[in-house]
């Protein structure tokens, strides 16, 4: 199978940052035909390293009949834009996260993108592929935690951010940039769908304009809790996931996890409510001793790369993509709903 020529709009943190360096090492599979910037010295270590004509006109590139999937990494507030233009010129998309800025542009893109002779469209929920994230997921499926009832996840930190996604015009703020990658991990904690939502967002030490302080609390349809919090106003640093079952925890800090879970090879007692007045000097609960194993784990770093890997065995050999638009859409909602419910006081 040949590589799948690569149209890359928008040449800053996300195209060069990080598109670059990833379809560097997968040239077997993606080669960049074509870039497009509108400063166009930031065209040159594309076309000096894998020979990628250079546009500063997004038509242009557009038109060009090399180009078979058209990324888009432009900022955040041109997305839909971008990304409807290259679909009905006819090309596949795979538009960087957020999807789009509203809900109502995010479904009209599906229109566009998912019609049987195509053109198709991807959402770049990379950090689907996050090793930690999946680690995190592998643990609770496993049962050595038990009936998971809450999760906690947080992305905190301390910054007085100054850049383009402070600015709500440009569509700046956490809830777009973090969010949907936190959010989506919610989402799949929490089954894929929430019954109940408690939201906060705040303006703590970023400039602009935007909320730099999110607290997003769900109740699944599987009936978990998963709260989520980003922070770009946390001076000390919190655990990354902090999971608790009926029969253990788990903590995770920079990759590493640390489990508690009671011995699945030691039968528990039945035990009984007793409703008598406890004697004198008797202490709380069972007598009974437990018996704990504990593990740790290294997730490693790294692994939202492998998004590539997913998306050409999609193109190529026609695999289902693991992040589907629905859920991506979902995403979007979620961001929509909470900014529409939340008080936000600059």
């Amino acid at each position: 199978m040949k590589p799948i020529n690569v149209g890359l709009i928008g040449l800053g943190r996300a195209g060069t940052g990080m598109h670059f360096h990833e379809i560097r090492t997968r040239q077997d599979k993606f080669r960049f035909a074509a870039v497009c910037d509108l400063i166009e010295e930031r065209t040159v270590p594309f076309v000096s390293e894998f020979g990628a004509k250079p546009y500063t006109n997004l038509e242009d590139l557009l038109a060009d009949p090399d180009v078979e999937l058209v990324t888009i990494a432009t900022r955040s507030c041109d997305h839909f834009r971008h990304a409807k233009m290259a679909l009905e010129a006819g090309k596949d998309v795979l538009v960087e996260k957020p999807f789009s800025m509203r809900s109502a542009e995010v479904r009209e893109l599906i229109r566009l993108g998912s019609q049987p002779a195509g053109p198709h469209l991807y959402v770049r929920h990379n950090r689907r592929f996050e090793r930690g994230f999946q680690l995190a997921q592998e643990i609770i499926d496993s049962g050595k935690l038990g009936e998971v009832y809450e999760i906690r996840l947080t992305r905190n930190g301390y910054q007085r951010r100054n850049d383009w996604q402070t600015l709500s015009e440009f569509g700046g703020g956490q809830l777009l940039n973090w969010g949907p990658h936190i959010i989506d991990h919610s989402l799949r904690f929490c089954g894929g769908d929430y019954v109940k939502l408690y939201s906060e967002i705040r303006h703590v030490a970023a400039a602009g304009d935007c909320e730099d302080h999110i607290k997003i609390v769900f109740t699944g349809v599987n009936g978990r809790i998963v709260d989520m919090e980003i922070s770009g106003g946390a001076a000390l640093p919190t655990p990354e996931y902090l999971i608790h079952g009926s029969k253990g925890s788990l903590v995770s800090e920079g990759g590493k996890f640390r489990l508690r879970y009671l011995d699945p090879d030691v039968e528990l007692a039945p035990i009984v409510a007793d409703p008598e007045t406890p004697g004198s000097g008797k202490g709380f609960g069972n007598p009974e001793k437990l018996v704990w194993k504990e593990e740790e784990l290294d997730a490693g770093d790294g692994g939202t790369d492998r998004i590539w890997d997913a998306l050409y065995e999609t193109i190529r050999f026609g695999k289902a993509f693991p992040v589907t638009l629905d859920q991506a859409a979902r995403v979007i909602d979620v961001i929509e709903e909470v900014k529409k419910g939340t008080i936000f006081e600059n």
